[in-house]
């Protein structure tokens, strides 16, 4: 349960590609996996869904704000993605959105989580179906929230600890 703090909004999309010849293949439907993480509390919500738009990220906010306690209030970081326009989402009442600005990744530490699930569980593998990749998705993420200090450890910035204490 994510209690008042800063939370950061990752994303992965994987696509489903159809063909039998070596690489060729054709592109058939893609899944988006969404996910928040709370670095000081070692928590995360996430939801794979079936595109990344800004349907997708109300739903991922709904979720976000059934795990904040009661009372709290959430602070979530997001990138400049187009699903992430705040003009169009529906926002809960328990969370404030916080845009970083235009091509600043290295201020987004919940890019790592995405490249430490990538790199760990889901890359460079073969799913026979959606059902598969779904999965996969859930597996990894359920094994990075189960691991101790594990989001703080691939999230955390040594220059954010003064800002953050």
């Amino acid at each position: 349960m994510f209690k008042s703090g800063m939370l950061a909004v990752v994303g992965l999309t994987i696509a489903m590609l159809s063909g039998t010849t070596g690489y060729a293949g054709t592109l058939t439907g893609c899944l988006s996996s969404f996910g928040a993480v709370c670095p000081e509390r070692d928590v995360g919500a996430a939801l794979v869904l079936p595109h990344a738009n800004a349907w997708a990220m109300d739903q991922h906010l709904e979720e976000i704000g059934h795990h904040v306690a009661p009372g709290a209030h959430a602070v979530v970081v997001l990138d400049q993605a187009g699903w992430h326009d705040t003009r169009c989402l529906d926002v809960p009442e328990n969370i404030t959105l916080l845009p970083l600005p235009s091509y600043s990744p290295e201020l987004n530490p919940a890019g790592n989580v995405w490249q430490y699930l990538r790199q760990n569980f889901l890359s460079n593998r073969v799913y026979d179906d959606e059902e598969a990749i779904i999965d996969a998705c859930c597996t990894a993420w359920n094994i990075l929230i189960g691991v101790p200090n594990k989001i703080a450890e691939i999230t955390s910035r040594e220059w954010a600890k003064a800002v953050i204490n």
